[in-house]
């Protein structure tokens, strides 16, 4: 029986970031220099696949540093922690690495300078995201205010409309983005932006890729864990771009064929934190069922790189 023919865009950028493929690299050189078990405060990535492969290697995952044993190492996630965390972690003289993602703490550092020249802080981010928990609790209860979207400006109660700041999660959508700055800078227009945008560059690269594909496709998949922010972000960007059809899946027994039924075009993706493995498996199981023409969509070329903390770096070779 013949196949259908199927177009297959496959995007780039896609995939692991560089934060992300630091992070994983965290815990495995801290189970080769410790050896197994090392904890884990909050999945490393949101992304099961690679949580269970850690798992399978020592890696022991919680959600409370109180659920960590003294006498083991622990490692902060990529996301990033409250100030709170590693402070106690050091009271309890507990070993522990921080994975957290250079660009994040870099909003980090933003803020505390911010308030530090007396500027009330609102964050752009999702209610409970451990990335938007984490800057939050940079600072004391009270000094960063959350917004989600644009109309929640409105509600805003400030200190002082005269001295505000603005930092954003780093995987949010820019275009969601934009307008609750604009927003923000509408209601308070003396409010300071970030020097450089927080929203990262493997975010807007990802999302860039998408909009340039969307319009030529049928539909889309975004592989990547229902918890990513940056994947759900890239499903409601490739619906936004054009594209009639966008569907999220772990990998590729998630696939809801019956959905792309009379499709002649397909594009795939991959959130920040998804391996490239799931995608190769998806692009295999989208082989079975098609005859496929593969193109690939490029539109930014990434070489960013991120060191591991030093401590890990001198005593592993």
């Amino acid at each position: 029986m013949t196949q259908p023919a199927l177009k297959l865009y496959l995007a780039a950028p896609r995939g692991f970031c560089a934060g992300v493929d630091r992070a994983i690299k965290i815990v495995e050189m801290a189970l080769e220099k410790w050896g197994a078990p090392v904890f884990v405060r909050h999945e490393i990535v949101h992304n099961r696949f690679v949580v269970d492969g850690l798992r399978e290697k020592g890696a022991v995952f919680v959600e409370e540093l109180d659920d960590c044993p003294l006498d083991r190492p622990v490692v902060f996630s990529a996301h990033g922690v409250p100030k709170s965390v590693p402070a106690e972690a050091e009271r309890r003289n507990m070993i522990y690495v921080d994975a957290t993602c250079p660009l994040v703490s870099k909003v980090h550092i933003e803020a505390e300078r911010h308030a530090e020249q007396g500027l009330q802080i609102v964050m752009i981010g999702h209610a409970g995201h451990p990335e938007t928990i984490g800057t939050m609790g940079q600072l004391p209860a009270g000094d960063v205010l959350l917004v989600e979207r644009a109309d929640d400006v409105a509600g805003l109660d400030v200190r002082d409309p005269d001295k505000l700041a603005y930092v954003t999660q780093t995987t949010l959508s820019v275009d969601d983005t934009a307008d609750v700055v604009s927003a923000l800078q509408a209601r308070f227009p003396k409010i300071v932006g970030p020097h450089k945008e927080d929203i990262c560059y493997a975010t807007t690269n990802r999302q860039e890729a998408v909009k340039a594909m969307a319009p030529n496709v049928d539909a889309i998949l975004v592989i990547g864990a229902p918890n990513s922010s940056n994947s759900r972000r890239l499903v409601e960007v490739g619906a936004r771009a054009g594209c009639a059809y966008a569907q999220l899946v772990q990998r590729a027994t998630d696939i809801d064929w019956r959905a792309l039924e009379g499709i002649e075009s397909l594009g795939i993706t991959a959130g920040a934190s998804a391996p490239e493995v799931l995608v190769r498996e998806v692009i295999d199981a989208v082989k079975a069922r098609y005859d496929v023409t593969l193109e690939q969509v490029e539109t930014a070329v990434e070489r960013v790189e991120f060191k591991v903390p030093k401590v890990l770096r001198e005593t592993v070779a």
